[in-house]
């Protein structure tokens, strides 16, 4: 089986990768220089000394504004970074910013605003540059879009099996964030498709078995690392048992401290082994093993006791967006959810949106850092993680560069090899789920072409094998009045063909697929995204074929596998 070879590959390949990535230490200045004191006044981040001597160094010059902004990262809603987040990086040093996905498709101008924004940061006087963070998970979830590649993402990879297909979606990702100036991508998502209902994890997830998650995450992982950008395993203890999205909720999973540690923690503990440096955490609750129901994003037992103490955790823990209803709600304020969040553990406060000046979550809490010695010394050892991990990291052997060369952006995104390899990829992880392959139309055959008006791709390709098909298009996430107009209306052409080709992506394009049951002809189902639609049609469709995603490579391997073009060879990764 092609899992057999996991603890191999992850015993060599990802071991020698990490290898290469935490070899880049610092050369002491002096052999004299033992302890942070001795070092002068006038260090920055860029002197010559050790990551374990200058990180406490440069902490203790900061001041409390500093040492609180260190560990914020903020992110902007328009094209290009807003004067007030100019002001956080200038007047204060905030330590991190995110390219969030609202205005990411002039990939040129993403560039340049990063680079704009190191370059503030190495104007103040420590000169510590940002991490600069993004979502580009591959496959639903990409915001840096513009011509950056659209993957067959996680589940594809898990249909696949391979560990180099998870190796490579990471390593050419990356390579892509790198042109830009991105240097940490919050990937990969590790949370188990343990609840086939949820609508925010899905085909995020790389499967239901823990290990061969964690395998692949790891591997993931290690490819972002080849190609010199952090990666961040989510959501921290796992958010796949679910069917509420903590943006809008706070999701409440009701399993025991066992199942936990034995199910959902399997594929952290595989990334721990393998030192990922950054873990994300979730806005989840475990009323089973936390009583007050406290989210695990603002719980110390979940990120100090268990993360750190149990699970031996030493890189750097990172929240979930705080904009988010699940931190919110529960903690009253967004203030006091950041301060409940540096309390618990977490090392770099995310927000989606850059805060006033003035916003309680700043003055807040930098009161409490001088009336509260524990609460400044959290804070300070948050800064001090956040320093060190910059300094090992830019100063290592392949950190991205601070101001990314916008000339080259055309030859790097989309990655050439990429494009390549995400095609084969793609070909790999096609599932037949119901039904015999080849589709072989006879010469008088009447086929209609159905789905998202969104997927133009499908249509394209569909059309390259089958040209005098006809077609239907509907929108995806159609509302009830539109499911049932559509679902009469598919209904009536279908009876005019002999084979209906549709794409299923969602309930409602699953409810007007259903309406074919009646019209007597061939189905072909088409699934992308979540398989749990398609599924509940195999009991009478002739074929079902898994593909986990719209990515063009995708519907180019999707028709090509129905045309006999290749031995479609992708497993199952749900159990059923």
């Amino acid at each position: 089986m092609k899992y057999a070879y996991f603890s191999v590959v992850r015993k060599t390949l990802l071991c020698l990768v990490c290898l290469v990535f935490l070899c880049g230490k610092i050369i002491p200045q002096s052999e004299s220089i033992s302890t942070p004191d001795d070092l002068p006044k006038d260090i920055t981040f860029w002197s010559d000394y050790p990551a374990h001597i200058l990180a406490p160094a440069l902490v203790s010059r900061m001041t409390d504004e500093e040492l609180l902004a260190q560990i914020f990262m903020f992110g902007w809603a328009g094209q290009e970074p807003s004067e007030l987040l100019n002001q956080w990086v200038v007047e204060r040093g905030l330590g991190s910013v995110k390219v969030f996905g609202w205005n990411t498709n002039d990939i040129n101008l993403v560039a340049k605003s990063i680079s704009s924004l190191q370059e503030k940061s190495q104007s103040r006087g420590l000169q510590i540059p940002l991490f600069v963070a993004t979502d580009q998970e591959g496959g639903w979830i990409r915001h840096v879009k513009g011509e950056t590649s659209d993957t067959p993402g996680n589940l594809a990879i898990g249909a696949s099996g391979y560990p180099i297909d998870a190796w490579y979606s990471g390593y050419y990702i990356s390579r892509e964030l790198r042109a830009l100036g991105i240097n940490m991508n919050f990937a990969p998502t590790v949370d188990l498709y343990t609840n086939h209902d949820s609508s925010v994890i899905g085909p995020r997830s790389f499967g239901e078995n823990p290990e061969y998650s964690g395998v692949l995450g790891a591997a993931f992982a290690a490819g972002s690392l080849a190609a010199g950008v952090i990666p961040t395993a989510k959501h921290f203890p796992g958010h796949g048992d679910t069917g509420i999205d903590s943006h809008g909720n706070l999701p409440v999973i009701s399993i025991d401290y066992d199942t936990m540690m034995n199910r959902e923690l399997i594929p952290f503990k595989y990334l721990i082994d393998e030192q990922i440096p950054a873990i994300m955490s979730g806005h989840l609750s475990f009323p089973q093993i936390v009583h007050n129901g406290e989210p695990a994003s603002l719980s110390k037992t979940f990120l100090t006791e268990i993360l750190r103490n149990q699970l031996g955790y030493q890189g750097l823990i990172i929240t979930d967006d705080m904009m988010m209803n699940g931190a919110t709600i529960w903690a009253g304020t967004l203030s006091n959810a950041f301060k409940l969040a540096i309390e618990a553990g977490n090392d770099i406060i995310i927000s989606s949106t850059t805060a006033q000046l003035n916003e309680a979550l700043w003055t807040n809490n930098l009161a409490l850092m001088k009336t509260s010695y524990a609460f400044r010394e959290r804070v300070k050892d948050a800064a001090r993680r956040v320093i060190y991990a910059k300094l090992e990291y830019f100063k290592g052997e392949n950190p991205v560069p601070l101001y990314p060369d916008a000339t080259k952006i055309p030859e790097s995104i989309p990655d050439k090899e990429g494009q390549s390899f995400f095609l084969s990829q793609a070909c790999r992880s096609i599932t037949l789920y119901k039904g015999n392959l080849p589709y072989k139309p006879q010469a008088e055959e009447k086929i209609l072409l159905a789905g998202q008006s969104q997927f133009p791709e499908f249509f394209t390709e569909g059309k390259l094998r089958y040209p005098n098909a006809k077609y239907l298009q509907f929108n995806y996430s159609m509302g009830p009045n539109e499911t049932q107009w559509m679902s009469d209306y598919i209904l009536q052409l279908a009876r005019d063909c002999d084979t209906v080709i549709i794409c299923v992506a969602d309930d409602a394009s699953a409810a007007v697929a259903s309406q074919l049951r009646q019209a007597g002809v061939k189905t072909i189902i088409v699934s992308v995204l979540s398989p749990v639609p398609a599924m509940k049609l195999s009991n009478w469709a002739d074929t079902v074929i898994m593909s986990y995603s719209y990515s063009s490579y995708s519907f180019k391997a999707v028709f090509g596998a129905l045309a006999g073009e290749f031995k479609v060879k992708g497993e199952f990764p749900l159990a059923e």
